[in-house]
């Protein structure tokens, strides 16, 4: 029997067929509490000044109401002339940053030269699109190439926005403040760095989901400077007693060593070719 291939037209306006669905489900749970998504917290910006581009974060990563890492790097490397922010799911934003830098590696290997920044934005436009928000990554990626100085942000959608100036993750709006106020063209190197870094601690200061240090990247003609960390926590605290119990604290009740018994079925040997 074949498969038909027939498309169906989508209705128009909102869906709610998984309405039943959900009171199901609650009707199963006996009167709990459905699960609820975790809450992701970050406070990311990025900035383009006279020379280049300066991207900007913080180093907390929670997962819900407990802080996960307080030293998760989130400006990944893409290529030598492009860096990327990322906010959301911190496995997701790993991951697709370290496919893109992959690409672009081949793309580099086999041109013999850098690649240029809308490259990277229109893959990463392409992956995310395809998977229609199921990948929570949202980027702002910054370099130079031989068109000039770019910054752009990448929604979890495919969504695609050039701008001089950004900030996003939970702490946006008080960084969008900050950079809304400072950002002038043509900004020098230093002007750049502090307003960014100003921003996200503005996102630090009223985001519970953001914290702990934050790092600066700068990326010009010249080269890259990835300062990690461009400003340390003010919040610090210390250990009240020493965490290290004597041996024997915890009992052994049973142990069982089994020998392994290994027998090399083949073996060969193969000269390497050095030519």
């Amino acid at each position: 029997m074949a498969l038909s291939n027939t498309l169906q037209t989508p209705s128009a306006g909102f869906n709610f067929d998984n309405v039943a669905r959900n009171a199901a489900l609650e009707g199963l749970l006996g009167g709990g509490q459905t699960p609820k998504p975790l809450k992701t917290g970050t406070t990311i910006a990025g900035v383009v000044f006279k020379d280049g581009v300066v991207l900007g974060a913080d180093t907390r990563a929670t997962s819900s109401e407990v802080v996960a890492d307080k030293m998760c790097a989130k400006i990944h490397y893409i290529a030598p002339n492009i860096y990327c922010c990322g906010a959301g799911t911190a496995a997701d934003t790993e991951k697709t940053t370290d496919l893109l830098s992959s690409n672009l590696t081949i793309f580099s290997l086999n041109s013999g030269r850098n690649p240029r920044v809308i490259m990277a934005v229109n893959i990463l436009q392409d992956m995310l699109y395809r998977y229609h928000g199921q990948i929570g990554a949202s980027l702002i990626l910054g370099g130079v190439d031989c068109t000039g100085n770019h910054l752009y942000t990448v929604g979890p959608y495919g969504s695609v926005n050039q701008v001089p100036y950004l900030a996003m993750g939970s702490g946006d709006l008080a960084a969008l403040g900050i950079l809304e106020d400072a950002f002038k063209l043509d900004l020098e190197k230093e002007e750049a760095k502090e307003l960014v870094r100003a921003a996200i601690q503005a996102g630090i200061m009223n985001d519970l989901g953001s914290g702990h240090n934050i790092d600066i990247c700068v990326i010009t003609r010249q080269g890259v400077d990835y300062i990690r960390p461009y400003q340390e926590s003010e919040y610090k605290d210390t250990r009240k007693t020493k965490y290290k119990y004597r041996l024997g604290t915890t009992a052994v009740l049973t142990e069982k060593v089994v020998p392994l018994k290994l027998e090399v079925v083949e073996e060969t040997v193969r000269r390497m070719d050095t030519t």
